[in-house]
């Protein structure tokens, strides 16, 4: 080997040496995560999520997965989710961007909520996704200004991020809420036989038209203008009548009347506003939790039978137990409803269970109140 070649060689070892040492120095130097992607692949893996698991503390995790084209709740017997709420939790997390790098000690974890989430009392509440490709889990801690403490599960260090992500760790906030939405336009008659006390019937009566004026030959005003030809062309009688006052509005058409079937003896049924039902009762009909139907004691209950205008029938039938308003729904004619409320028992909150099991006396006038107690004579003085 002549001395030219062994100088090249010795050159390019020398080139190869310092390479590699400035990337292993590169490697070895702190890198700032600001604006970096929490969870970098999970933006391209949305259309391929499966399922969804919250865990925290001792309670037993929730899983929101997707059976077929629906997602459901695994603990609630799979009962429709709520796709808004789980959309919104997935986008904030595919979004979400480190603002600051915080604490690597477990020993701090707790001080913003990112231990161990299976640790009872653990502040913190593990999400773990899965994926076509395999499963994402993070550890959502405490809020922290405008963003929240995160870490990945399975690495030591800590991150604040942005936007702020929440998450609920109950199956019941999990559940799709709304149940059914029956306009009070369409209600025809409400029936109602309640556990204890005077069964009743409300239904609808169709408001009369209002007559339409009769312009035909033997209306007495045809014939008034027939026999006083001045009036038959006001134009020509009275030139002020060339510009005829503008003609009244027609009436506005009655609305329809509410009557009360089972009126007591005695007493008054309130007026119709007081008898029809309320939109706030059937309208937009939320629940708070769903359960099987077998798991609540509907032996003592109420019921309330809606019969709606195309002849559609919707039967609550209703329990109170302890503090708790529970109802059944069944809807024959009405296949989607049917599918949800089949088998199911769902709570409610106590103003709505209230307005559909309304008892009688809020539909009659109130008595009135007693006499008040005549004044007593003062005793006669005795006699002397």
């Amino acid at each position: 080997m002549n001395r030219q070649r062994f100088t090249a060689l010795l050159v390019a070892a020398l080139l190869a040496i310092s390479g590699a040492l400035y990337l292993s120095t590169q490697r070895n130097l702190p890198r700032d995560p600001h604006g970096m992607a929490l969870l970098p692949s999970l933006a391209g893996e949305l259309n391929s999520l499966s399922a969804l698991t919250v865990r925290k503390g001792a309670a037993a995790p929730v899983t929101v997965h997707k059976q077929g084209e629906q997602w459901t709740v695994a603990e609630r017997a799979d009962y429709p989710a709520d796709v808004p709420k789980l959309k919104k939790l997935l986008l904030a997390l595919s979004d979400a961007k480190i603002r600051e790098e915080k604490t690597s000690n477990p020993d701090s974890y707790a001080v913003i909520g990112v231990e161990d989430p299976s640790t009872p009392g653990a502040g913190g509440t593990q999400i773990e996704l899965t994926a076509q490709n395999g499963k994402h889990a993070v550890i959502v801690g405490k809020s922290a200004g405008e963003g929240t403490f995160i870490r990945r599960a399975g690495e030591k260090t800590s991150y604040i991020v942005d936007p702020a992500i929440s998450v609920e760790a109950e199956p019941r906030y999990w559940i799709d809420a709304r149940l059914l939405d029956i306009p009070t336009d369409k209600i025809q008659s409400v029936e109602s036989k309640p556990a204890s006390g005077a069964a009743y019937s409300v239904h609808r009566v169709p408001a009369s038209q209002p007559k339409p004026t009769d312009n035909k030959p033997g209306n007495p005003g045809t014939a008034a203008s027939a026999a006083n030809p001045s009036t038959a062309n006001p134009s020509t009688a009275n030139p002020s009548a060339a510009n005829p006052p503008p003609a009244e509005p027609s009436p506005a058409p009655a609305a329809d009347k509410f009557v009360l079937d089972g009126v007591p003896n005695g007493r008054q049924a309130a007026d119709s506003q007081t008898l029809a039902p309320s939109p706030a009762h059937f309208s937009n009909l939320t629940v708070e939790d769903v359960v099987p139907a077998g798991d609540i004691d509907f032996s003592k209950s109420s019921t309330v039978t809606v019969t709606l205008a195309d002849g559609g029938v919707i039967t609550f039938t209703g329990a109170v137990i302890g503090d708790k308003r529970w109802i059944k729904v069944a809807a024959p004619k009405d296949a989607t409803l049917s599918a949800k409320a089949n088998g199911r028992a769902f709570e409610m909150a106590s103003y709505r269970y209230d307005g559909i099991f309304r008892p009688l006396e809020l539909l009659l006038v109130p008595k009135p109140p007693p006499p008040p107690p005549s004044a007593k004579k003062p005793a006669a003085a005795p006699k002397p």
